[in-house]
């Protein structure tokens, strides 16, 4: 037999999943910023607020028509999550992440396109339908990998990955107003009010759409998937002595038949639209809670600083809630989401006017829980259904991020709308939308308390599981024999470190105004 017959595996493209089958020995401290290159990116959406003003004066669009723009996103997010949830299972991470980065910057692109030429349906098509779709595969991707690198620690890992959304703003926010800054000289980036012209926000989208792909391209490069003989050193697979914990396996269209499913998709669905309901009003919330005589004492810039704040607890929120979980279990976690968000909610309502310290510390816990509940669904869902499609799975449940994110803030600004005009609110304005929060927070918490183990009926048989998961063995397919070296590992979290302490530095500089 020739060499080039004893090698089939060389015709195989380097998207394909058998070339992103790691070694043995393979370390997987390597996943990690593999992931956070993708999800710190596409969190980029939480941070459309930045230039929504400019966009609003450049198309003379209302803020409702551009805040259209956002919805699409989310909506896309939940919506590609769950069509193509199987195909990222099937294809493997790089595939998958390689699409997700290539729809994320075409996506800002033609968005370019659509305020060069002042046509809005390009920017719905790109930033919203396109980057949508990116979002969504994006987002998902790199999750049920790190949860199969860290069956010891499924919290940590999902936590790890999905911190990098929450914080993607935190980086987005202040880059997308230096890039304005510098593209437009009579942009100011301190003052929110200032607008931008439309060839620096056509711009500042160009750049973002290249920096992203190049960003994103260092995740598509580096993911891998773990071995078949592989399991952490020293790791020995025991039994959970929660009943939720499954050994068995559940196909994505079988959790879908389960009250399981339904529960936790109701679970998610009332924490995410109790988060939105800060995050989406955050800036002139915090300005109208302490409103004196018509004037606010809470500045514009003391309120963006808020801003930043409420992202870096999202942030951590999202890695420090779920990691916890993994000691104390999902279902015990999300009472305390859910039970203590109802506390602090009711708190927010009736003593939030008090001092602005309260004000921010409520809200602060109030995001650190909605990152959290983003962060610990997908490790309940290999609880309930095991590892086998849980990717697929979570794309399914992430429909209620989509339906939260129109909800949430239809019910915050329609209660808005009925007490005032915008600038002229007061806390007293917030508090029946507060209270409504409340109950919706209650229906999780119910939910959640209904969750039991999934049926023995839904169970896929190890046969089957085999079949499905059987991928050719192929030593080349896997990639170079040689294990990487701590150069690389070292390279590849200077990087994301780099990009993760310019936005913390960023918002702590900007929310000290706020406490100072």
């Amino acid at each position: 037999m020739t060499a080039t017959q004893q090698r089939p595996s060389t015709s195989v493209g380097l998207l394909d999943r058998r070339r992103t089958i790691a070694p043995l020995g393979f370390n997987r401290w390597l996943i990690p910023p593999a992931a956070l290159a993708v999800h710190l990116c596409i969190g980029q959406v939480y941070a459309t607020s930045v230039y929504k003003t400019s966009l609003v004066a450049h198309f003379g669009a209302s803020q409702t028509a551009i805040g259209v723009i956002f919805s699409i996103a989310i909506v896309m997010l939940g919506l590609s999550a769950a069509v193509f949830g199987t195909w990222v299972d099937r294809n493997g991470p790089r595939k998958a992440m390689f699409v997700a980065a290539i729809c994320w910057g075409v996506g800002f692109l033609v968005g370019a396109l659509g305020i060069a030429t002042t046509q809005l349906w390009l920017l719905y098509l790109g930033y919203g339908v396109i980057g949508g779709i990116g979002l969504g595969i994006g987002y998902i991707s790199p999750v049920s990998t790190l949860i199969k690198w860290f069956p010891d620690r499924p919290g940590l890992a999902t936590g790890l990955a999905i911190m990098g959304f929450g914080g993607g703003a935190m980086v987005a926010s202040p880059l997308s107003r230096q890039l304005l800054g510098l593209y437009d000289a009579e942009y100011r980036p301190s003052d929110s009010t200032s607008l931008a012209d439309g060839r620096s926000l056509a711009l500042l989208f160009v750049s973002l759409g290249v920096v992203y792909l190049l960003v994103m391209s260092i995740g598509v490069l580096n993911i891998r998937v773990p071995h078949p003989d592989w399991k952490p050193e020293g790791w020995v697979p025991k039994q959970d002595t929660s009943a939720l914990v499954t050994t068995h396996s559940v196909s994505a269209a079988n959790a879908v038949r389960t009250p399981q499913f339904w529960l936790l998709w109701v679970v998610l669905f009332c924490n995410v639209t109790a988060g939105i309901g800060i995050l989406e009003q955050a800036s002139p919330m915090i300005q109208d809670f302490f409103r004196e005589g018509g004037t606010s004492t809470v500045t514009v810039a003391a309120a963006s600083g808020f801003v930043g704040l409420l992202s870096l607890f999202n942030m951590g929120g999202r890695f420090v809630w779920s990691s916890t979980s993994d000691a104390i279990g999902r279902k015990p976690i999300y009472m305390v989401y859910l039970g203590v968000g109802i506390v602090a909610y009711l708190a927010l309502a009736l003593l939030g006017h008090v001092a602005t310290a309260l004000f921010v510390l409520i809200a602060a816990v109030l995001i650190s829980f909605y990152g959290g509940g983003f962060a610990t669904i997908p490790a309940y869902l290999r609880d309930l259904f095991g590892v086998f499609q849980v990717g697929a799975i979570h794309g399914r449940l992430l429909t209620a991020w989509s339906a939260a994110g129109v909800v949430g803030p239809l019910i915050i600004n329609g209660f808005l709308d009925a007490q005032g005009k915008p600038g002229t609110l007061t806390a007293d304005a917030y508090t029946p939308a507060l209270l409504t929060m409340v109950a919706i927070l209650a229906v999780g918490f119910v939910a959640n308390l209904l969750v039991k183990p999934v049926a023995d009926r839904f169970h896929e048989s190890d046969d089957a599981v085999r079949a499905a998961t059987a991928r050719p063995t192929d030593d080349t397919a896997a990639g170079s024999s040689r294990l990487p070296d701590t150069g690389r590992l070292v390279a590849l979290w200077a990087v994301i470190g780099v990009i993760l302490v310019y936005g913390v530095f960023q918002t702590v500089t900007t929310a000290a105004k706020l406490l100072g």
